[in-house]
């Protein structure tokens, strides 16, 4: 196995529609960063839970920030196995029958386990890593944070251990005794658009929308 690429386990091997599997991790890290939020999976006490959170990627690992006293941010640095997913939906697929409609999407699961960053530079770069991933630029203008609010912040990385994509593109995939019928079939593109920027209402001070923030949005207009 090539170290480009991720063991494909009973873990994270993908069953259903096994061609649409990846397991470079070319793939599955660019899923990653073109995503904000990632799901966090994680098994409780009471039962499993999913939590969405914003994320960032430091090579082989995953950072996430929280309340000192998030549940999840304690499971996070307990060094429990979790699971973490991540999806762009790219169109609707609609078929000639309902059974074969979908999706085309680009999605990537992770599974690792993680720990708390302790190393008050690591700490620090890791929430500039995944500021930055939100909004390229907007550490270096936004003022950092001060003593107090890092001790009120727990930072966890997750050790990407096992990690496979999955993705849909094309058209419908109907059946050859449907194609037939009179029933409009195709794919609907859906994409993520950034609008105007809004002002904060009650800014009293008179300021420029940031060239940084014109480039990200440029870059997600179409």
């Amino acid at each position: 196995m090539s170290a480009s690429e991720f063991e494909a386990t009973g873990c994270n091997r993908v069953r259903q529609a096994a061609k649409r599997g990846h397991y470079d991790r070319a793939t599955v890290f660019e899923i990653l960063d073109a995503n904000l939020i990632g799901n966090v999976g994680f098994i409780t006490a009471d039962g499993p839970c999913i939590i969405p959170m914003l994320f960032g990627r430091r090579d082989d690992e995953l950072l996430f920030h929280g309340s000192s006293k998030s549940r999840l941010m304690s499971v996070l640095c307990s060094g429990e196995p979790v699971c973490v997913s991540t999806t762009t939906l790219d169109g609707l697929v609609l078929a000639k029958s309902a059974f074969h409609h979908s999706m085309n999407y680009r999605s990537a699961t992770v599974f690792g386990t993680g720990f708390e960053v302790t190393d008050e530079d690591q700490r620090m770069a890791a929430l500039k890593n995944i500021t930055d991933k939100t909004m390229m630029g907007r550490w270096e203008d936004a003022r950092q944070p001060n003593l107090q609010e890092m001790k009120a912040t727990c930072i966890a990385a997750v050790r990407i251990e096992s990690a496979s994509a999955k993705i849909r593109t094309g058209p419908p995939n109907d059946d050859p005794e449907d194609m037939s019928l009179p029933v409009w079939t195709g794919v609907i593109p859906l994409s993520q658009v950034a609008g105007e920027p809004i002002n904060r209402p009650d800014e009293t001070l008179d300021l420029e929308v940031p060239e940084y923030v014109h480039q990200w949005r440029n870059r997600r207009i179409n």
